[in-house]
């Protein structure tokens, strides 16, 4: 039954869940702040009502932002959290660990749903088990809508329908280039690694999930895909390049994006990410240092709930080129830069506003990424909205 007609009559637009966490707080902070009551009616979830408060008061949110007590552990408080509102923003990880009782709570009452999980072995689990009655409930959840993979799955959906429209048809191969990143990777990103490899010791038949491109587009295997992990000279932009450690997850969601949509992009399409590390001497010497050091799992990784300072969040950035190639040798080439440092300041953005974009949405429910359900609309707000900038280059 599609439980999602009683939504409009909820008290809530959208509940931050976890909203007194290091990267919850952001959203609230942002909800707060930009759209200063002009907004969607929101509240904030979590734990502990006296942690809620100190951290409504310690943000400058007004004195009566609605403060929801919840906790993953309770069925009962997850069902009246997600009864209560049209959206749950998530920011509980990992998700492996945290994620599946409000998942399901969301999916049983036909409530929408964002968070920022990058484990592709859990998220192939959910998909698997709630995709159906997602479908039956109406309920649209959007996995990855953070730095992973918002830039990306958006990037290349925007580069395609560039390429239809000069050239008439998709392009097949498509590179996504990093040329440019300041800031770290989340808490919650070294903390999610290290219980997705947990699970692949604890169960080696989910390795498949892990490794494939194609692990989350379930009965579908496309063509041999660029593995991007040893360094290389890209001749098409001049430069070295080093594997980059989001693809793992960010090339799996563009695939299960074409997949969703019906192949869009073509059953052909070939993607890879890296990091570009500049040309010369100089660039491959980086390309190859970047290849041998660990970016995850080093002692001074922050711990969940840490993070950067407002000012090493606000002088941060990154740059993103997506180079399309046809066989005939014409190119199509589109950028996406966002200011702010990727994993907290950006991210915090853009699952707040992929909230507020499902919102209107009209896609049926689904277990399925930022691209699939909302595409072009949500590229609108990032624009309008989180300082991400989307253009077709050359």
């Amino acid at each position: 039954m599609n439980v999602a007609s009683n939504r409009a009559d909820r008290p809530f637009d959208i509940v931050v869940y976890g909203a007194t966490g290091y990267t919850g707080r952001l959203v609230a902070e942002y909800l707060a702040h930009h759209y200063q009551g002009n907004g969607p009616k929101w509240a904030m979830a979590g734990r502990s009502a006296a942690k809620l408060a100190e951290v409504r008061d310690l943000i400058g949110a007004p004195a009566d932002t609605p403060l929801i007590v919840a906790n993953s552990d309770d069925p009962a408080s997850m069902k009246a959290l997600v009864e209560q509102t049209r959206v749950v923003v998530t920011t509980v990880g990992p998700y492996q660990l945290y994620g599946e009782p409000l998942l399901a709570a969301c999916v049983a009452a036909g409530t929408d749903y964002a968070d920022l999980c990058g484990e592709p072995v859990w998220m192939r689990q959910m998909a698997d088990k709630y995709h159906a009655a997602a479908k039956a409930s109406g309920a649209r959840i959007a996995f990855s809508s953070g730095f992973d993979s918002i830039p990306f799955d958006l990037g290349v959906f925007m580069l395609q329908q560039e390429a239809k429209a000069r050239f008439g048809a998709p392009v097949p191969r498509v590179k996504g280039r990093v040329r440019a990143m300041q800031g770290g990777f989340s808490g919650g990103t070294a903390a999610s690694l290290t219980a997705t490899l947990a699970a692949l010791g604890k169960d080696p038949s989910l390795v498949p999930y892990m490794v494939s491109p194609f692990g989350l587009t379930p009965g579908f295997e496309g063509p041999a895909q660029p593995k991007g992990d040893v360094p290389e000279f890209d001749e098409a932009v001049g430069s070295w390049a080093a594997p980059f450690i989001m693809a793992v997850i960010n090339t799996k969601n563009v695939h299960r994006t074409n997949f969703l949509l019906g192949h869009p992009y073509g059953a052909d399409f070939v993607y890879d990410e890296m990091l570009l590390t500049g040309p010369g001497d100089q660039g491959e010497a980086i390309a190859k240092h970047v290849a041998a050091t660990p970016m995850i799992g080093n002692p001074d990784d922050p711990k969940p709930g840490e993070g950067p300072t407002k000012e090493e969040r606000d002088n941060g950035f990154y740059d993103v080129l997506f180079l399309g190639e046809y066989p005939d040798g014409r190119t199509i080439r589109y950028g996406v830069k966002g200011r702010y440092d990727p994993g907290y300041g950006s991210t915090s953005r853009m699952i707040a506003e992929t909230g507020i974009a499902l919102l209107d949405c009209t896609a049926p429910g689904a277990i399925a990424t930022p691209g699939a359900l909302l595409g072009e609309a949500l590229v609108q707000r990032l624009r309008d909205h989180a300082e991400i900038t989307f253009a077709l280059e050359s």
